[in-house]
């Protein structure tokens, strides 16, 4: 049956530990998704819900934005993803008495999983100038609050919509409208902090900021490249592609300073096989140093043109640009310096390379370990001329393939979420919808948080999400977020956000996924896009969790309605009481939506168009796909320092704690704790055991400082270090990004360790 709330948070003082596991899911798997489910849902309502989960009459998971087969199991959802519809499908409520009995100052001070373990939110909520506490509010004032703020401002500049990738197409198609309409591109979204570099890199040299594989190529596939990711906690359905990959010929070299479980071995929990022994992935490992990715793609491109017949050379002749520069740039690579930068050895190179050479079908997957660092766009342009060297673009079971995060963050892109608009949406919002759009560029999320530090933004307004605990330099941003005259948060669950406030402060609840949403028109549903540029329809199934909750869509509608008024030319009442009006409108607005009520209605859904992978056609500014030349990069580590990465426990998703274990790792009970490798613990003279403060090191001379961390003597490749965000976010300088694509360099951030006051 489903248990009730903590009421206190629980002690992290004494994390267990032990060793690190070597095979990810089976058994094991299966009970602790039932049994975090029953405790959210009960029995019975937990077989309904899950066996809806991403099926083609269901609703889309929640969690992560890997694709579903055409095929699926009636168990179409991992560990992570049930424990993500299990807390949005909560029979825990989140009422104005909890927040009569709780102050403000009371919700600071607990943690990010107590806070999200207290349930659904009900109500409307508004936290008045010099309030102690949040109040119900009606729909129609806390919608004249946002107005009075935004009416209040000198330009439409001063206000920030930010979007979480939980946002559907629909309701982000229209919330970009609203901000539009309202005269700003001020439109941040988690892409910013994940993998705007990869977009960055990709539009650049292939013409698309997507993914150039379907899931269904990585069952052809002779050789798939997993870097700088972990599938088993991240998206652990990948591993079922990727071990049907396998048994289908496929080899598979993983590509992190971690070893990590799920890459390790396979469990699945939908075969007797994978119930018992399980599947081995992983060919060949490569535990590089953290940010020697770039390096490492170099040396084997040097390789690849120096082994003849390797190189496809017709296509490289008529599909590429660049070659010569590129190829100059590559024969340069040094083998001393690129052992230094990845701290891998010349024989691990050359079996990797003989892997390389002996696939015709090459694909490169890649998450975070490559995004967040300040060389990420140049790392993936490298990764990018490694596959066009071979012809591995437009080839079934090869290609590109970033794997995204959020369930419908590529979406949200593709609908506009955009600071940076081309021209040519801009273009065409304009011919549908008869106003002027902005062309000025926008913020960006640490664009954003620089405004309200610096008073040039006074209303954030922010579509899902928790945008406090995912951005970088904690205290830099919650002060600047403290600095805004009213923050807004349309949310489901209560986070650190809804305490972390401006002047004025509104939590606004909305509908989950999993639940039924009616309007004037009848039953309606969202769709989404997921990693691989899949789109299908999203229908809940289960009843509101409260009388008083509003759809995203319907929030954005009656928004846009009472902040522009009698001025606005946009139809928010129609589109508020039937979503298939906003589809016509995107139909018309986004390339590759032609025929979208009529395409989407078919299960399964369509396929948007992609133009490397569908005709080897390359929409760039030299009309061919680009080689680039970009100098090699690497973190340099002080002495008596350690390169730190931030990442998730196997209990989390996103900034979302379901619990205080990480058990592939073997860490239990808790969650301050830093991963260090033997050598490097003896080298500091720090023991496993012992507390530690981490405390990051910049060029601009600022202490930034994380207490009270247990090492745990783990095998993480020498010199590095990785510890949890958003614990970790306090360490990572807000003006600390990435080249060109400006996000935050998370994965690699000088640290020291000093011994801490509570040990």
């Amino acid at each position: 049956m489903a248990t009730k709330p903590p009421q206190a948070d629980p002690v992290q003082d004494a994390p267990q530990v032990a060793g690190p596991q070597h095979a990810a899911a089976g058994l094991a798997a299966i009970g602790h998704t039932l049994r975090a489910a029953q405790r959210q849902m009960g029995v019975r309502r937990t077989m309904l819900t899950l066996l809806n989960v991403n099926q083609k009459d269901g609703f889309d998971c929640p969690g992560c934005a890997w694709p579903e087969p055409d095929h699926r199991h009636k168990a179409e959802f991992c560990e992570n993803g049930a424990k993500a519809v299990a807390e949005e499908a909560t029979l825990r409520r989140v009422t104005p008495e909890f927040f009569a009995a709780h102050p403000v100052a009371d919700l600071a001070g607990r943690s990010g999983y107590w806070l999200g373990q207290q349930g659904r939110l009900t109500h409307p909520m508004y936290l008045p100038e010099g309030g102690d506490r949040y109040e119900p509010v009606t729909w129609e004032r806390a919608f004249d609050i946002v107005a009075e703020e935004i009416g209040a401002l000198a330009s439409p500049d001063e206000a920030v919509f930010y979007t979480s990738g939980r946002t559907s197409n629909e309701a982000a198609f229209l919330y970009q409208l609203f901000a539009r309409e309202l005269g700003t591109n001020n439109l941040p979204d988690c892409s910013n902090m994940c993998h705007e570099s990869s977009g960055s890199a990709l539009n650049e040299t292939i013409g698309i900021g997507k993914g150039s594989v379907l899931l269904e190529d990585l069952h052809r596939a002779d050789l798939i490249i997993v870097a700088g990711q972990n599938p088993g906690t991240n998206h652990p359905r990948m591993l079922t592609a990727l071990e049907e990959a396998k048994a289908n010929g496929a080899r598979i070299i993983s590509v992190n300073p971690l070893p990590e479980a799920g890459l390790e071995r396979f469990k699945n929990p939908q075969t007797a096989k994978g119930l018992t022994g399980g599947a081995a992935l992983t060919d060949l490992f490569l535990q590089i140093r953290i940010g020697g990715d770039q390096a490492l793609f170099r040396l084997l491109n040097k390789l690849v043109l120096e082994t003849e017949g390797a190189v496809d050379e017709e296509f490289v002749r008529e599909h590429t640009h660049g070659f010569e520069e590129f190829a100059a740039a590559a024969r340069a690579a040094d083998w001393d310096e690129t052992l230094r930068a990845t701290g891998l050895t010349r024989a691990e190179i050359e079996r990797a390379l003989d892997l390389v050479l002996a696939s015709q079908r090459t694909i490169v997957c890649w998450a975070m370990g490559l995004t967040q660092h300040k060389h990420s766009v140049p790392t993936i342009r490298e990764v990018v001329n490694f596959l066009l060297l071979r012809g591995n673009i437009g080839r079934p079971g090869a290609g590109v393939c970033p794997v995204r995060g959020h369930s419908n963050v590529q979406g949200d892109r593709t609908m506009g979420i955009f600071e940076r608009p081309a021209p040519a949406f801009l273009d065409a919002l304009e011919e549908e919808f008869g106003f002027t759009p902005p062309r000025a560029h926008g913020y960006d999320v640490v664009r954003a948080i620089r405004a309200l530090r610096d008073g040039e933004a006074k209303v954030f307004f922010a579509m899902g999400g928790n945008f406090v605990s995912a951005s970088p330099d904690t205290e830099v941003t919650e002060a600047a977020v403290r600095r805004a005259r009213l923050t807004v948060h349309v949310s489901t669950k209560l986070n650190r956000s809804h305490v972390v406030t401006g002047a004025r402060a509104l939590i606004l609840p909305t509908l989950g996924r999993t639940e039924r949403d009616v309007q004037d028109s009848g039953e309606q549903f969202v769709t989404v896009e997921d990693s691989m540029g899949m789109v299908h329809a999203s229908r809940g199934r289960l009843e509101p969790a409260s009388g008083h909750l509003l759809s995203e869509p319907a929030i954005v509608c009656r928004l846009a309605r009472r902040v522009l008024g009698g001025r606005s030319v946009v139809p928010w009442e129609e589109f508020e009481g039937d979503y298939a009006a906003v589809r016509d409108r995107i139909a018309r607005v986004v390339p590759g939506f032609t025929d979208f009520n009529a395409r989407v209605a078919r299960p399964g859904g369509f396929a948007l168009p992609h133009a490397p992978r569908d005709e080897r056609r390359f929409p760039t500014a030299t009309g061919k796909a680009n080689f680039t030349a970009a100098p090699v990069e690497y973190p340099e580590l002080p002495e008596g320092r350690l390169l730190l990465q931030t990442l998730r426990s196997h209990d989390q998703y996103n900034t979302t704690i379901y619990g205080l274990d990480d058990r592939y790792r073997g860490i239990r009970g808790g969650r301050r704790v830093v991963l260090v490798n033997a050598g490097d613990a003896r080298a500091l003279g720090v023991a496993d055991g012992s507390y530690v403060d981490l405390v990051s090191e910049w060029k601009d001379g600022v202490e930034r400082r994380a207490p009270g961390f247990r090492v745990v003597v783990y095998p993480t490749a020498r010199g590095c270090a990785a510890a949890y965000y958003p614990e970790t976010n306090v360490l990572v300088p807000l003006d600390a990004t990435a080249d060109t694509s400006n996000t935050p360099a998370s994965k690699s951030v000088v640290v020291r360790l000093e011994q801490s006051a509570t040990d």
